[in-house]
């Protein structure tokens, strides 16, 4: 029997009796981050990273069972070894490696190669067996650089300053990233929905450097917001909200603006590919880097990318299905 199977109620362990981000209601829960669909309530009790308790107790209540664990620290679970490691994808996030015997598991949760100042940078752990995503496992999706497209994201807020510049990208990881990449070009202040507010807090009790930052809703209704940057959750888009700003030019931070016609689909003046997952490239030299055997590709782009890794590396790479969906953002 496999070390880690898939149950109704998520990947589950025998020989440590957990569950690695389930999506039901478990005894324990492993949780590779708090986005939503891989940290949802209910469970009896959480083991996660230390770094991530602020964020999981703001999402999934204050009086949860928490366990907080460092990166490397090893803890015994039933006939297991576990341990969690960077994952480079968001504040706390990563994998799980699971030991029993002669085979190593790891789960990847989500992960990204490339640099952020928000968060610990990936770490290849080697493994028996990987359980990687593929959200973007297509060729098309290759990324630059964090901090050149915030590059890109301030010349366009500056370009026009007779309109209020809106930035919509997810709350949690993604408006934190941008926050810390404009440090590189301004120190001017930044106004963010409440939605935003609340988690970059977090993130600042974290030590994450961050340009200032002011919660639109202590502006007074007079407040113009010309020539400034609002940065707000995708939810604020077209909504109630947007009628305090007159006129402004509108953006999408995503990787999802990499493919042709998402921008206007959604609605956007402008689209920056900025995503919180790997390219396709980070995708392929991971599973090489691990020197797994076998590797199980979930949420995303699972067949083409287990059939790349079988036909043209020789893995023994198949397609797994799970409820990890995403936020939408990504």
């Amino acid at each position: 029997m496999a070390l880690i199977t898939v149950r109704p109620e998520g990947l589950y362990c025998e020989a440590g009796d957990f569950f690695i981000d389930p999506w039901r209601s478990v005894d324990v829960a492993l949780i590779t981050h708090a986005h939503s669909d891989h940290a949802r309530s209910g469970s009896g009790r959480y083991i996660a990273t230390a770094v991530s308790e602020g964020i999981l107790r703001r999402r999934l209540g204050e009086q949860i069972t928490l366990q907080g664990v460092a990166y490397g620290e090893l803890i015994l679970l039933g006939q297991t070894r576990v341990s969690f490691h960077p994952a480079g994808h968001v504040l706390g996030s990563a994998q799980v490696r699971v030991e029993h015997g002669d085979e190593v598991w790891v789960v990847s949760g989500d992960y990204k190669r490339c640099a952020d100042p928000t968060c610990a940078p990936f770490e290849v752990v080697p493994c028996t067996t990987f359980i990687t995503e593929a959200t973007f496992g297509l060729p098309i999706y290759r990324w630059a650089s964090g901090r050149e497209t915030c590059r890109q994201i301030y010349d366009w807020w500056q370009q026009d300053g007779d309109r209020p510049s809106l930035l919509f990208c997810y709350a949690f990881g993604k408006a934190q990233r941008v926050l810390s990449e404009l440090r590189h070009f301004t120190d001017r202040p930044v106004y963010v929905h409440g939605a935003i507010h609340i988690l970059t807090e977090i993130y600042r009790q974290m030590g994450v450097p961050m340009v200032p930052t002011i919660p639109t809703s202590e502006m007074p209704r007079s407040h113009k917001f010309t020539g400034d940057l609002v940065l707000a959750p995708p939810s604020g888009h077209r909504s109630s909200w947007m009628k305090r700003f007159n006129q402004p030019q509108t953006a999408f931070a995503s990787g999802w603006m990499a493919v042709r016609g998402a921008r206007r689909r959604r609605g956007y003046e402008r689209g920056f590919v900025l995503s919180d997952h790997a390219d396709w490239a980070g995708l392929v030299n991971t599973v090489r880097q691990t020197g797994a055997s076998t590797v199980y590709v979930t949420h995303g782009q699972s067949d083409v990318l287990s059939r790349y890794l079988a036909e043209t590396l020789g893995i023994d790479a198949r397609p797994l299905t799970t409820l990890f969906e995403g936020e939408g953002d990504l």
